[in-house]
């Protein structure tokens, strides 16, 4: 019996990623490694299907980018764009691209390669910082930021997973 791939925070640490952050790049990497495996046998006709109301795979993939993109930018003491606004308002809503599984999946990847750039670029001194989320300035710090991006991915992620395995079911049933 081949061995079991271990997950990402068992291989070692994340090349330039200070120690303190090392948690949200193995968990960024983790998140890319099971979406790529999730989605290579989805059939891309599902993806805007909402099985029992759940939100669509389509959402979960545009959502898992959008969230990384506002919170890594808000991390960096910085303001939502007017790009990053109208994303936000267009999560749920099918794409108009020739492929858009493919076209989700490498969105999301390129986000988590931007992350991991902003996270080698993090100072361990900077992360008690204070930081504001949207429009009221939510308090928060540059750590609270990043790990909640971390841990919102995976969350989202697991929810990615039972939706996908809805619709594969139905397929087959």
């Amino acid at each position: 019996m081949a061995e079991l791939q271990r997950e990402v925070w068992q291989r070692g640490p994340i090349e330039e990623v200070p120690p303190l952050l090392q948690p949200v790049a193995h968990a960024l990497l983790q998140a890319r490694e099971e979406i790529a495996k999730l989605m290579e046998s989805f059939d891309g006709t599902l993806l805007w299907e909402r099985p029992a109301g759940l939100a669509s795979t389509g959402f979960h993939l545009q959502h898992l980018t959008g969230v990384l993109d506002r919170l890594f930018t808000y991390a960096q003491g910085e303001a939502l764009c007017e790009r990053q606004r109208v994303a936000l308002e267009k999560e749920g809503q099918p794409v108009e691209v020739n492929d858009p599984k493919a076209f989700l999946v490498e969105h999301f990847n390129s986000q988590v390669d931007q992350a991991l750039e902003q996270l080698k670029c993090t100072s361990e001194n900077e992360l008690t910082a204070p930081r504001g989320i949207g429009k009221a300035q939510l308090p928060t710090t540059v750590i609270g930021l990043l790990f909640h991006a971390a841990e919102h991915t995976m969350r989202h992620v697991g929810q990615l997973h039972v939706t996908v395995k809805v619709l594969m079911a139905g397929q087959s049933a």
